[in-house]
C-alpha cells in the first residue's frame, strides 16, 4: 500500500480540486509522493479535457471589478456547486478577472486569448479542467465605461459565491445612489435601459398579444386601444430599467430617483448564473 495519510488526501484535494477517488488513485500511482500525484492528476485530466467539452456547466460564479470609470464583469462556469464554492475555483476566477481587466476584453473570445500569468486564459482553464476534473468555461464578459462605474455582487445562497453581478455606469450624482440602483438591477433584472432599446418586433408582438388577450376577455371594441396601450406600457415597466418602480421607493421610478439625485444612467450589465 502506498505511503500516504488522510491528511495527504485532504491536502491534495484542496490544492487540486480533484475528486476523492481520483486523488487516491493518483497517490497510489505516485507511491504517496504528492508532487508526482499532482502531475498525474494534471496529465490524466488534460487527456480528458475534450471528453468534458459536451458536459453541462450550470454552476459557477460572477466576479467584478470597478475603478477609475471602468467596470469589468466575468461569469465563470463549472459543473457542480461543490467546485463553485471551492477555494481553487474562486482563486481561478480572480485570475481570469485580472486578465479581463488587463486585456480590456469585452467578450469570452477576447478573454480566452488574453494573457494570464505567462499563458493564455484558454490554457489556464484547460489546466484547471485537468486538475479539478470538471468542465470550466467563461460564459460572458462585460465592460462598462462611464464617469462613475459601480459593481455589485449578490449571493443567492450563503454557502455559494456570488451568483448575480451588476455593473452600472452613471454620470453626476452621488455614488451611493448609483450603488442603490445597481442593487435594484440585481433584484429586478431589467433587460434594457430605456424603451428605445426594445426592438420593434418585440413591441409589435406584445401589442398583438395584448389585443388578442383583451378580445378573449370580451373587452369592448372601443376600449381596446386604451387597454392594449396600458398593457404594453406594463411590459415596459417590467423590463425597462428607467421605468421600473425603484426597489427602495416603489412610488418613484428609477428615472425619477436618478433625476432627483442629479444623476443619469449611461449603461449597465447584469449576469446571473444559469440565465441566458
Amino acid at each position: 500500500m502506498a505511503n500516504y495519510t488522510a491528511a495527504d488526501i485532504k491536502a491534495l484535494r484542496e490544492s487540486t480540486g480533484a475528486g476523492m477517488l481520483d486523488v487516491k488513485k493518483a497517490l497510489d500511482e505516485a507511491d504517496g509522493d504528492t508532487t508526482k500525484a499532482t502531475e498525474i492528476l494534471r496529465v490524466k485530466g488534460l487527456k480528458g479535457v475534450t471528453k468534458r467539452e459536451g458536459r453541462t456547466t450550470s454552476n459557477g460564479l460572477v466576479t467584478a471589478k470597478a475603478e477609475d470609470g471602468v467596470g469589468t464583469l466575468v461569469e465563470l462556469l463549472c459543473e457542480t456547486d461543490f467546485v463553485a464554492k471551492g477555494e481553487k475555483f474562486i482563486a481561478l476566477a480572480e485570475q481570469v478577472l485580472a486578465a479581463a481587466v488587463e486585456s480590456k476584453a469585452t467578450n469570452a473570445e477576447e478573454l480566452y486569448a488574453a494573457s494570464a500569468d505567462g499563458k493564455t486564459v484558454k490554457e489556464l482553464l484547460d489546466e484547471a479542467n485537468a486538475t479539478i476534473g470538471e468542465k470550466i468555461e467563461v460564459k460572458r464578459v462585460a465592460r462598462v465605461e462611464a464617469p462613475t462605474v459601480v459593481a455589485y455582487l449578490h449571493k443567492t445562497s450563503p454557502d455559494l459565491p456570488a451568483q448575480i453581478g451588476v455593473l452600472l455606469g452613471t454620470e453626476g450624482g452621488d455614488e451611493s445612489v448609483a450603488r442603490d440602483v445597481a442593487m435594484h438591477i440585481a433584484a429586478f433584472s431589467p433587460t434594457v435601459m430605456s424603451r428605445d432599446e426594445v426592438d420593434e418586433a418585440t413591441v409589435a408582438n406584445e401589442r398583438r398579444i395584448a389585443e388578442e388577450t383583451a378580445k378573449e376577455e370580451g373587452k369592448p371594441e372601443a376600449a381596446l386601444p386604451k387597454i392594449v396601450e396600458g398593457r404594453v406600457n406594463g411590459y415596459f415597466k417590467e423590463n425597462v430599467l428607467l421605468e421600473q418602480p425603484f426597489a427602495k421607493e416603489p412610488k418613484k421610478t428609477v428615472q425619477k430617483v436618478l433625476d432627483e439625485a442629479g444623476a443619469s444612467a449611461k449603461s449597465f450589465a447584469r449576469f446571473r448564473i444559469g440565465a441566458a
